[in-house]
């Protein structure tokens, strides 16, 4: 992936510095579905850097001024133009516009520089702030998977079955809303 600017962002492959950060992030996990990244120190940060730093899937999000990580964006090819899409940001900098700003790039490259006819994204249905960022990006919620998938459990030890929706984007009417 080419590194992206935005007017307060950088989009760019992850580098050793940014562990502590993916740490901030990735030691707390606030949506069940990171759940499996949850990470405990500094040297199991480092390790996953290292992984993400070859992966084109995975995208770092940081300040344009400082280079501190924010947080990520993934975007895992499926078919030769279908891209499943998320993102996963530190509480510290919510509320600020950097998930809209960088999602706005991320779909701006995918449609014009990699070709994507269709992106979607899978989001929880208690996760407010992620079905908001994909209604604003006018997604189509094209279902809800009930009981979709497990990421926990409950106290008793049983799996607690997630409810799911999908939100959906065209390259077609992507571009009619940016015409707008």
């Amino acid at each position: 992936m080419q590194n992206i600017e935005t007017q307060r962002l950088r989009l760019r492959h992850f580098i050793e510095a940014d562990a502590q950060g993916l740490l901030e992030y990735l030691g707390q996990p606030r949506v069940n579905c990171f759940l499996d990244d949850k990470i405990n120190t500094l040297q199991e940060a480092q390790l996953k850097i290292q992984k993400r730093s070859k992966d084109d899937s995975y995208i770092a999000v940081c300040l344009k001024d400082t280079n501190e990580l924010i947080g990520e964006l993934f975007a895992l090819k499926e078919e030769p133009d279908t891209y499943c899409v998320g993102w996963n940001f530190n509480a510290r900098f919510e509320g600020k516009g950097y998930a809209s700003e960088s999602v706005q790039a991320l779909f701006q490259y995918l449609f014009t520089q990699m070709q994507a006819r269709r992106l979607y994204a899978y989001v929880e249905d208690d996760n407010y702030r992620s079905q908001k960022l994909c209604e604003r990006f006018k997604m189509r919620q094209e279902g809800c998977f009930v009981e979709f998938v497990s990421m926990t459990t409950y106290e008793d030890g049983t799996p607690k079955y997630e409810n799911t929706f999908q939100y959906a984007l065209l390259k077609k009417e992507w571009l009619q809303h940016q015409s707008m």
